[in-house]
């Protein structure tokens, strides 16, 4: 439906901040925010989902709020990070498992990883889902709480061409990616959603292993990039998704990224140290990130709306609306006919068997 189909639907630019909702269905209050114009799109998490047809409708209602259509976005990597498990939806393996087979098989690996990519986004996107904020690139050091299994490897090579391989899947069904977690998480054991994660390391010893996937070919294929919550003093004082120098000078000067800077979660532990809602978003946004998460706290995002007024330049609404997606498929009952989806799901079966 486009929006002389919906003479309802407000015509309004999106902005910077992207939401939660509390359920299954929009509340009245949760309409009224999602048309503020300061929000641009929706995260979902579980508590979002209960079936297929739950989510379809949860999502065609979003849309039709707005022209441009908000973008709907989810956490979905795979593994113990995955929304939406049953009814329409594949378990899929985590990332580690991916790396496990590359040790046995590289092809095999590259295939496979491929189809998660595909079997992933052509998922989402029969639901109305837009983007999934993965693959995660963080290297796999055996000590984060946070990052542990869903990286793909510790050798970063390794990792930019499996994450490669899945974001080459998610393309051909129509997808966009969100690498995370700008410059890397997962040399630190400390869980940003609960601590203040701090990586002693000096940038050299960053740039040549954390950095080293967003040099390869797939830092030029990532739609956006999602910085980490944490603090690496050594080089800046300030967490990475608060900072001009990892944003600006690194992601968008050296690296070159033209695409879209999320921040993480604005309520985590990891935020703290830019004050409150407002000094975060504010923290963030002046450092380069397009666009804002508040997640879990209504009542925060509703502080956000009504007390910051930022300038948004036109480039940044640019990229926030390239977001979209180009789905083969927007029918969840039909994706089983589609034969790509079909050969990609066999693919899955073997390394998904044992899937917690």
């Amino acid at each position: 439906m486009n929006s002389a189909d919906n003479p309802n639907k407000v015509r309004r630019p999106l902005g910077p901040v992207m939401l939660d909702v509390a359920g299954t269905a929009l509340t009245e209050e949760e309409r009224e925010r999602l048309l503020d114009p300061l929000v641009g799109g929706v995260i979902l998490f579980a508590r979002n989902y209960t079936g297929s047809e739950q989510l379809s409708a949860l999502t065609t209602e979003i849309h039709a709020l707005r022209d441009p259509a908000l973008v709907i976005a989810v956490d979905h990597e795979g593994g113990r990070v995955q929304r939406f498990r049953t009814d329409g939806f594949t378990r899929i393996p985590s990332m580690r498992r991916l790396g496990q087979l590359w040790e046995r098989d590289h092809v095999a690996a590259l295939d496979v990883a491929r189809a998660v990519g595909y079997v992933l986004a052509a998922e989402l996107l029969a639901h109305g889902v837009d983007l999934s904020f993965t693959p995660v690139l963080d290297l796999d050091y055996g000590c984060s709480r946070v990052i542990g299994d869903r990286a793909f490897h510790r050798n970063p090579q390794v990792a930019a061409t499996l994450a490669q391989s899945l974001v080459a899947g998610m393309a051909e069904a129509g997808m966009g990616c969100v690498g995370k977690h700008f410059p890397g998480h997962g040399f630190v054991e400390a869980d940003s959603h609960l601590e203040i994660p701090v990586d002693e390391r000096d940038f050299e010893a960053i740039w040549n292993e954390d950095i080293a996937p967003y040099r390869h070919r797939i830092g030029r294929q990532l739609s956006g990039v999602m910085p980490a919550h944490v603090i690496y003093p050594k080089v800046d004082p300030n967490p990475a998704g608060f900072s001009p120098f990892w944003l600006q000078d690194v992601l968008r000067g050296r690296l070159g990224f033209g695409g879209v800077v999320f921040s993480d979660d604005l309520t985590m532990e990891g935020a703290t140290v830019a004050g409150d809602i407002v000094a975060r978003a504010r923290a963030a946004y002046a450092a380069g990130c397009d666009m804002v998460l508040v997640c879990n706290r209504p009542d925060l995002a509703a502080d956000l709306l009504d007390r910051w007024a930022p300038v948004i330049p036109p480039e940044s609404r640019a990229r926030i609306e390239a977001l979209r997606s180009r789905a083969q498929c927007k029918d969840p009952f039909a994706l089983e006919l589609h034969p790509t989806y079909r050969q990609a799901r066999s693919a899955l079966a073997g390394i998904s068997e044992d899937v917690a």
